[in-house]
């Protein structure tokens, strides 16, 4: 089977006994880094030393394949630099690949910076979405935080160290300066750093310079406040490619107002 296995984020003390097991007795490793992963090993005290078949963005498509079919006679243990993969990390390809080929994949749970952050940022933490890293070019950074201005859920991010300040500025610009936002730095690790603020607090902040692996957290957009009759005209014009029903929910979400009545208003304002 090909097991997917999470990694410390940065403290070696976090590895699980299940991933230290699965290290012991791998044959073959697919790893994003083989330098990390051999330091992995070093530093988790793991003598077995398993082929190393490296596993990076640029490589995936082509290894996949065989890596499946390797997968039929031997487990295949996969690994990032740090957390878990797939999440905005080399996997996704080769998981696909094998659910396709019809070869089990499974994982060995464990640390998560995006979890790790979301927990101590204070910010809700019943529905969220994750992001992954804003595009580099101000142009299309600027047209993914505009698709999300009337996101309600927590949003997750990662960031560079290089480009925080200017990304906290394009969120304050998007979202709006006084934004709830959360910066965690160096998750796990010595000089671990949690910094709450508004959008452009963090981004006066950040100007100083950051070091280390970043995650942002930004809270949710609250629900647009509109009269029932605005509402109605809303989910309205949603039914023209939607049902009265999906457009209601839709609107519901949006704007706090309740489903059911708008609905059934909705249905009235139809006759």
């Amino acid at each position: 089977m090909i097991i997917l296995a999470a990694t410390p984020i940065g403290n070696l003390g976090d590895a699980s006994r299940r991933l230290v097991e699965a290290l012991e007795n791998a044959e073959i490793v697919a790893a994003e880094d083989t330098r990390v992963t051999q330091r992995l090993l070093q530093g988790l005290g793991v003598e077995n030393r398993p082929r190393l078949v490296a596993l990076h963005d640029h490589n995936e498509r082509e290894r996949s394949a065989d890596l499946v079919e390797q997968a039929r006679d031997v487990d295949v243990l996969v690994l990032s630099d740090a957390g878990m993969p797939t999440v905005s990390d080399p996997g996704y390809h080769l998981v696909t690949a094998a659910i396709e080929a019809g070869v089990t994949v499974t994982a060995i749970p464990g640390p998560s910076a995006v979890l790790m952050a979301l927990a101590v940022s204070g910010l809700p933490t019943d529905r969220f979405t994750f992001e992954g890293f804003l595009p580099r070019k101000p142009g299309e950074r600027a047209s993914a935080l505009g698709a999300l201005v009337d996101e309600q859920r927590t949003m997750v991010f990662f960031e560079s160290p290089n480009r925080l300040a200017e990304s906290l500025r394009a969120i304050g610009h998007a979202l709006g300066g006084s934004r709830r936002v959360v910066v965690c730095r160096e998750l796990t690790k010595l000089h671990e750093e949690v910094r709450r603020g508004t959008a452009d607090e963090l981004a006066q902040w950040a100007d100083a310079g950051v070091r280390g692996e970043i995650v942002v957290v930004v809270a949710g957009a609250k629900p647009r406040t509109v009269d029932l009759a605005t509402a109605v005209q809303e989910v309205l014009l949603l039914t023209a490619t939607e049902s009265l029903k999906d457009a209601a929910a839709s609107v519901a979400a949006a704007t706090g107002l309740s489903r059911r009545t708008l609905y059934e208003a909705a249905l009235r304002a139809r006759r």
